[in-house]
């Protein structure tokens, strides 16, 4: 192993956060290239399948994080907390904030079609999202959007790296059909 590897591993190992490769640079007194060079081969190193950790490029750096084979016994073990421990009007929410931001609770739950007070204050105290200022209309409200732990709990890069909203959208015969069954459920609860 090269030294200035050596010397990257330590550093992103002891960081609480990804680093971004320009503070690598940084820190190991190298530049960019042999940086961008050294972060291949540890990438290389802790391929998947090779060791109970891998390198992972997340919220514009790199950070170690447990195989997802590991998983489970670190759980265990750890008591972490997952992305699924977090109930469907959360991850809801989360959403709308992460497609929509900036955005403000209004704005939220004008799309979710109910309050959600409780779900981004929650959100916020996980820190997933965060504050980001104020909206330059009547009364000010605070803008929400997401966090770089966001970015890392859900392995993303960036935003960009979130699939399109057209990836989602109902055919038109899909629409017609949900609608249907929507409208049949809300016959069968009249009295």
């Amino acid at each position: 192993m090269k030294e200035i590897t050596r010397r990257l591993e330590a550093v992103i190992f002891i960081s609480p956060r990804p680093v971004a490769p320009d503070e690598l640079a940084a820190a190991c007194d190298d530049g960019a290239d042999n940086v961008a060079g050294g972060l291949a081969e540890l990438a290389a190193e802790y391929a998947e399948g090779r060791h109970g950790i891998e390198l992972a490029q997340v919220a514009g750096g790199f950070a170690f994080r447990v195989a997802r084979d590991c998983e489970t016994p670190v759980e265990r073990f750890a008591g972490a907390r997952r992305p699924d421990d977090l109930s469907p009007a959360l991850l809801e929410t989360l959403a709308v904030v992460a497609y929509l931001q900036p955005t403000t609770r209004a704005e939220v739950a004008q799309v979710r079609g109910v309050s959600s007070e409780w779900a981004l204050t929650s959100l916020v105290e996980r820190g997933l999202a965060e504050e980001r200022g104020r909206a330059d209309t009547p009364g000010a409200p605070i803008l929400y959007a997401t966090s770089e732990r966001f970015l890392q709990l859900f392995g993303l890069r960036s935003l960009t790296d979130l699939d399109d909203l057209e990836a989602f959208a109902l055919s038109a015969a899909e629409t017609d059909e949900l609608r249907a069954r929507l409208l049949s459920n809300a016959e069968r609860r009249r009295p």
